[in-house]
């Protein structure tokens, strides 16, 4: 069991949160993860086991004077992994959210990934 710390409650969440999700081929899973420096973003397809595009703050394209976790950070990660994700012809993802709340890095993130068009 997960420790009864912030860190733990979060892991439960999103435990509880993957009961529910799952990625397939035709519907692949983005995942966020947040670090207190950096954020993170894959599409996994969970039915193999592999992720299929990945992109975070610490990526060689990610602006060098943006880096750091914050709104606008997240929101270029977003953007980035929407156009990779468009490029390996990857339309519709399900959205995993990590056990964080659908608020601020995690929401820009999201609504980024949408604007160029990810669909979820």
């Amino acid at each position: 069991m997960a420790k009864i710390d912030k860190v733990g409650r979060r892991k439960r969440r999103h435990l509880r949160i993957r009961k529910k999700i799952f990625g397939t081929p035709e519907r692949p899973r983005l995942v966020v993860y947040r670090s207190l420096k950096h954020i993170y973003a894959q599409i996994i397809d969970d039915t193999i086991g592999h992720t299929l595009v990945s992109a975070s703050s610490l990526d060689k394209e990610f602006p060098k004077d943006k880096r750091g976790s914050n709104k606008e950070g997240a929101r270029i990660v977003g953007e980035m992994i929407a156009k990779r994700a468009l490029e390996k012809g990857i339309k519709k993802v399900v959205f995993d959210r990590g056990g964080y709340k659908y608020h601020g890095r995690v929401k820009e993130l999201a609504e980024a990934a949408r604007k160029v068009g990810l669909e979820f």
